[in-house]
């Protein structure tokens, strides 16, 4: 099979390369997929680099890189349905501690880290599912359903956000956003009541005042470094704050008992190590929306296997509408 591969730490166009590897034959429990798109994240972009904190040098000799992906299962090992044959599935955690990952033409790996793929979504759509999909599906309904509640999404247009927003207003919620002004209208398509800039320095009476005076119920936080006085001012008492991401910054002062006497729960939600009760209901929240129209991953770029160093670039890069994938298949 065709494949990229890196053997060392580096620039994506020094160290990514293409060639040929041998298919793996599954073991027990373990099935084959033949990839048709590969998903690149920040966290594929950042493991290439040497730049994941407490990683000094590479865990394997050689790397496939990427844990998303999404193509058609044509092999399977024992202990595992034949029925599954032919059957078209996206995958997480592909290159999670594991040194091959979805940057391939197949990949081998454990049965039920290949997903049927949900009614009503492409295989280019599935490959979105894997981080930004269980992320965004955990980030909201961490805290069980938000019918009736408001859902704030700070950071509504980042992959991540725009499915977060789908899926909060598919649950029910009262959806207010935040985000740099040119994208206020993209965030706003896919169903957020109100679109706020993330930049303003009154940012959480704008918050309030676009829900009626109310603080809101449920945070699904970017930058919670960077938003934490602004999540503290207007959560509800007994809300909850689910994290994904701090990068601006990592080591916040938080304030606790502004936090403690709302009886806030504070989560700090890590895609990769979500327990199997969590994952499976973020993945039956996401199969359930699609089936019903309501979750549309958005894709920025496609690029081809070759060509996997660009998309490296275009995600290091940063501003993107969406999603950047590889064609595998």
């Amino acid at each position: 099979m065709k494949a990229i591969t890196y053997r060392a730490f580096g620039s994506a166009e020094t160290v990514l390369q293409l060639e040929d590897l041998p298919d793996i034959a599954p073991a027990r429990g373990e099935l084959r997929v033949e990839l048709a798109y590969s998903g690149v994240n920040p966290s594929d972009v950042k493991a290439r680099a040497g730049a994941r904190a407490g990683v000094s040098e590479l865990p394997y000799p050689v790397i496939v890189p990427h844990s998303d992906g999404s193509g058609v299962i044509v092999e399977v090992g024992e202990g595992v349905d034949p029925a599954r044959i032919g059957e078209e599935v996206w995958i997480w955690n592909g290159q999670w501690q594991r040194p091959n990952g979805t940057a391939a033409c197949s990949i081998t790996l454990p049965a039920d880290q290949a997903v049927a793929l949900p009614a009503g979504l492409t295989l280019q759509q599935g490959s979105v599912l894997g981080i930004p999909g269980l992320t965004a599906a955990h980030t909201v309904f961490s805290g069980g359903d938000v019918g009736g509640k408001t859902v704030l999404v700070q950071g509504g247009a980042g992959t991540v956000g725009l499915l977060a927003v789908q899926l909060a207003k598919w649950g029910g919620a009262r959806v207010v956003a935040t985000c740099s002004p040119e994208d206020f209208d993209r965030v706003r398509r896919v169903g957020a009541d109100a679109v706020l800039s993330y930049a303003e320095d009154d940012l959480a009476e704008q918050i309030l005042a676009a829900n009626g005076g109310r603080p809101v119920d449920h945070i699904v936080e970017v930058e919670f470094g960077a938003n934490c006085t602004v999540d503290t001012a207007v959560i509800a008492p007994n809300g909850r704050i689910t994290a994904y991401g701090s990068a601006r910054n990592m080591t916040p002062n938080l304030p606790f008992y502004p936090l403690m006497f709302k009886a806030v729960t504070l989560e700090m939600a890590l895609v990769y190590l979500l327990p199997a009760e969590a994952r499976y209901n973020a993945i039956e929240r996401i199969n359930a929306a699609a089936a019903q129209g309501a979750l549309q991953p958005p894709i920025a770029a496609v690029f081809d296997l070759a060509d996997t160093a660009q998309a490296h670039q275009a995600v290091e890069a940063g501003k993107r509408a969406g999603a950047i994938l590889v064609k595998t298949g």
